[in-house]
Parts: C-alpha cells; sequence; structure tokens
C-alpha cells in the first residue's frame, strides 16, 4: 500500500502526510481515494513519545480538510474497537461510527469498525 501510494497515486486525489515534532517524524496519515466520492483515511500513526500533543488529531483535520477540497462527499476510515485514541480522534473529528464486524486477527478476537464523515453538508 504505501510503496503503490508512493509510486502510483493521483496527487489531486490522494495524499500523505509525516508528522514532526522537534525536527523528528512522529506521525503520519494517508488520505487515498476509496472511489470517486469517497476518501478512505488510511495508516493514521502516532508515535507513543508524541501521543496526547495534538499530532493524531492535527493529522485526521489535515487529511478530511484535503478530501473537502479534492471534491470528495465523504471520507472513511477503518479500525478496529480495541484502538481507543483513534476512536476518540474519529468522533472528536465528527466521524460516526457506521458499521461494526466482529473478526478475529492477530491471534485475537477483536471487532473491525467502519468510521463516516459527511462531506457534502459543509
Amino acid at each position: 500500500m504505501v510503496g503503490d501510494q508512493a509510486t502510483r497515486h493521483d496527487s489531486g486525489r490522494e495524499a500523505a502526510w509525516i508528522a514532526e515534532l522537534f525536527g523528528q517524524p512522529v506521525g503520519c496519515v494517508f488520505c487515498t481515494a476509496q472511489d470517486a466520492t469517497t476518501a478512505q483515511l488510511r495508516l493514521l500513526l502516532v508515535e507513543p513519545t508524541a501521543r496526547g500533543r495534538g499530532v493524531g488529531a492535527a493529522l485526521v483535520e489535515r487529511c478530511v480538510r484535503f478530501a473537502r477540497e479534492a471534491g470528495y462527499r465523504r471520507i472513511e476510515a477503518w479500525g478496529e474497537d480495541v484502538l481507543e485514541a483513534a476512536r476518540r480522534l474519529y468522533r472528536g473529528s465528527g466521524f460516526v461510527l457506521a458499521a461494526e464486524e466482529p473478526h478475529r486477527a492477530f491471534g485475537h478476537d477483536l471487532v473491525r469498525q467502519r468510521w463516516v464523515l459527511d462531506l457534502s453538508g459543509e
């Protein structure tokens, strides 16, 4: 996914950002096209040393702003229910929980979640 994004993407519809703190990379997020009207927030990562400093919120906000400017009508984010910090970020940015699906991964019973933010009315 990351390699494809670096070599084969539509720069008007897809982008990636790396957050820095004191000159060091501490997080990232990707905005990719899910389809013609839906963007997907992907690979939201924040290093443990940078958590609690607003890095994750800034990355989500930048991704949402880009999706809106690129003309998407909505943006989705996928995650696991155990990722509490990501859930707080999505909810705080206006995303709503649209679906949940139990599954087994990494040797654990998990619940996959799909978060959606409508961009068409803003």
